[in-house]
């Protein structure tokens, strides 16, 4: 497929968790892909978007070089293209909270960790080696880093290097290859970014309306739409304990004087404690309902 010059194109990675949680994204979005799993690119039937499907650590590339005006990739990969390529056109248009997970430096089971000190001198494989330079750096510390591109884990099995500094998401890989976790170095969660480079008129309006989408999905992720009905005194303390509410809408209930319904969108978790605390403060009827679309 040739790229378009009228179509948006967001670069996503091919496959993997992440490119699971993009699809997801994209589709929470209302854009309805074709079929393009085993394909570079798939066109959105409904918007006039194209999708490129690449390797995570090409995402940067193609938004940073315009061929792409957006991509999804994780901020790990996003902070390594970084410090290699100095200011990349590249510009962190949201955090989606999820795919997070930590670059941790990990040693042998059997070595008695004490602290960074004991890296001065020492061999360190990574498949981030500028991220781990730079961590170095600012530990004060002079310690060869030996660039892997995979099975880091092995490599003090395979007498690489002594230390690894790889992705940890729940540590069992390192526990399966006799390693424990010992200094963060990097904490890391999926970003949307998109190119600062000059974009057509046309190009430009289609991204804000993908972004105004994207937003509309992030906001709704954790939000609920609570609804309940309360005494005009206790109205101050129930929208003190609204959790991350704006001010909430409050109309006056017919054949009940001095009641009324109160309805807000709750941005945080609404949890049962804080249900009982509403009702300790005077609510009733109260009603939690998930929010499916939001438009900012």
């Amino acid at each position: 497929m040739l790229i378009d010059a009228d179509r948006l194109h967001i670069a996503i990675q091919k496959n993997g968790r992440l490119a699971d949680i993009s699809r997801e994204l994209l589709k929470d979005a209302g854009l309805r892909l074709q079929n393009g799993r085993n394909a570079l690119t798939a066109r959105v039937e409904n918007f006039a978007a194209d999708i490129m499907f690449v390797r995570d650590d090409d995402i940067p590339t193609f938004v940073a070089d315009g061929v792409c005006e957006f991509g999804i990739v994780g901020g790990n990969v996003l902070e390594e293209f970084r410090l290699s390529s100095g200011e990349p056109d590249i510009e962190v248009v949201a955090p989606l909270g999820v795919a997070r997970c930590s670059l941790k430096l990990a040693a042998p089971e059997t070595v008695d960790w004490s602290g960074p000190a004991m890296l001065e001198g020492q061999r360190i494989a990574t498949s981030y080696p500028k991220i781990v330079d730079g961590w170095l750096a600012g530990q004060g510390i002079r310690a060869s880093v030996v660039k892997m591109n995979g099975a880091v884990e092995l490599a003090p099995r395979l007498k690489i290097a002594p230390f690894i500094c790889d992705l940890v998401s729940t540590g069992a890989t390192l526990e399966a290859n006799g390693l424990r976790a010992v200094a963060d170095v990097f904490d890391s969660e999926a970003v949307l970014i998109r190119t600062t480079r000059p974009v057509p008129a046309q190009r430009q309006a289609l991204g804000e309306s993908l972004l105004s989408r994207i937003d509309g999905v992030l906001t709704t992720k954790d939000a609920k739409y609570i609804l309940l009905n309360a005494p005009s005194e206790a109205l101050p303390a129930i929208t003190r304990i609204l959790p991350g509410a704006d001010a909430p809408t409050i109309i006056p209930l017919h054949g009940r004087p001095g009641h009324f319904a109160v309805h807000a969108v709750a941005r945080e978790s609404v949890f049962w404690e804080t249900l009982e605390k509403l009702k300790e403060a005077g609510a009733s009827a109260i009603l939690v309902l998930p929010i499916e679309k939001m438009m900012p």
